[in-house]
């Protein structure tokens, strides 16, 4: 597994426990330095996880919007938390991260709901994140 994929992974991780207990932003750091030790001791790409979980955080408002916006047959609170959560990390790599280009971004949001999603999940994700990519990236 990269580095990279491992990031997500553990992003994924911790914004689902974050969401499934409604916890507070501040206890983000105490779950993330939990999910760290126990199942990324060492790696070394913490300031990409730190600055996408923070990133998240910071315009959550708007990627829900946008999730509401390209999933509008599903209410942001009946998405699965784990496809919510998917999308939401896909969708701060495709609007507001630079740096990820945006294939990379659909295709390492398909990888995770593949893994930890259910069944239709691998799609729903591609189909809602691909519908943004259509209208926003396609000319």
């Amino acid at each position: 597994m990269s580095n990279r994929h491992l990031a997500r992974t553990i992003i994924l991780q911790t914004l689902y426990q974050w969401d499934f207990n409604k916890e507070k932003n501040e206890q983000i750091p105490f779950i993330l330095n939990n999910n760290l030790k126990n199942f990324a001791p060492g790696i070394d790409d913490q300031d990409f996880i730190q600055k996408i979980i923070n990133g998240i955080i910071e315009n959550i408002k708007e990627i829900d919007e946008c999730i509401q916006k390209y999933a509008p047959e599903w209410p942001i609170e009946n998405i699965t938390i784990i496809d919510r959560n998917i999308l939401r990390i896909g969708f701060y790599e495709l609007k507001f991260s630079l740096e990820i280009p945006p294939k990379v971004a659909i295709n390492e949001s398909i990888e995770l709901a593949k893994a930890f999603g259910g069944s239709s999940s691998g799609k729903f994700v591609n189909g809602v994140l691909g519908t943004f990519y259509k209208n926003n990236f396609k000319k």
